[in-house]
């Protein structure tokens, strides 16, 4: 009996020493996560040329880059880097976690100026690109990547082009995504207190830069539900940069450039 509880003893006196120890070794994990770059993956990202016909702010995010428009209070456009591993996570989508950006000067976007309206928040750099991070997906509920879209297009055309882009990302190792808003001349639909500018399209171009298999693909895709065949264009990425007068991936290779940038076959 006595050896009996001097076995027990020692077993109680070992768990008392690996207990800690496991408790420092996950302290450890936290410690590294948030340290992480905030940076690293976003830098080195082929980002469009500077915009000289209207106003641009450029704000880093840990998983995306906006150049920001304070006269339309959204995004001239959003870029990111979209790898197999970033297609999917653990990591919810939040219920209600759209919050201002307090980066850009008043007047701004804010939740309440799309309530009552029959506009979605439309995400241009998704939530479903973000679950493998929870500072990447609660920034991807800033304000200032969101912009008015109809609600259709939104849970339809526009989310089954974010579906192909995880599928690519899988299929090819990593691509390049840029999309954001079209406002065509003339007047415009505005929401909310802070007059939120409705567009007239979005746009969307999706590129694998690698040299082995460089490859781009257009889309412009009316706001609207999206029902009709020319709601949606597919075209070059050439085409796009004429439609929205933004230049992508200015320092591309010469040698890639037919192939990512003219080239009007599929993705």
């Amino acid at each position: 009996m006595k050896r009996l509880s001097h076995i027990l003893l020692l077993l109680a006196l070992a768990l008392l020493i690996l207990v800690p120890a496991c408790r420092q070794a996950n302290s450890q994990t936290t410690i590294v996560q948030t340290v992480d770059d905030p940076q690293q993956w976003t830098r080195d990202l082929p980002l469009p040329a500077p915009l000289s016909d209207r106003p641009e702010q450029i704000l880093t995010r840990k998983a995306y880059v906006v150049s920001y428009n304070k006269d339309t209070r959204q995004p001239n456009w959003v870029a990111w880097r979209l790898t197999a591993a970033h297609t999917d996570g653990p990591v919810p989508r939040p219920m209600t976690a759209w919050h201002d950006d307090k980066e850009v000067p008043q007047p701004r976007a804010y939740y309440q100026d799309y309530r009552g309206t029959r506009w979605d928040r439309g995400h241009m750099c998704p939530a479903g690109d973000n679950k493998w991070d929870s500072t990447a997906m609660y920034e991807s509920f800033l304000m200032t990547n969101a912009c008015p879209q109809d609600k259709a297009l939104n849970s339809g055309v526009w989310n089954q082009i974010e579906m192909d882009c995880r599928q690519w990302a899988r299929r090819y190792g990593k691509i390049v995504i840029v999309c954001g808003p079209i406002f065509l001349n003339g007047e415009h639909d505005s929401i909310g207190e802070h007059c939120i500018p409705v567009p007239d399209a979005f746009f969307k171009v999706i590129a694998d830069l690698n040299p082995e298999h460089p490859k781009g693909i257009g889309y412009i895709c009316r706001n609207n539900e999206g029902q009709k065949k020319r709601d949606i264009y597919t075209n070059s990425i050439s085409e796009v940069e004429r439609i929205t007068g933004i230049t992508f991936f200015p320092d591309l290779p010469e040698t890639l450039r037919a192939s990512v940038k003219d080239n009007k076959g599929k993705f």
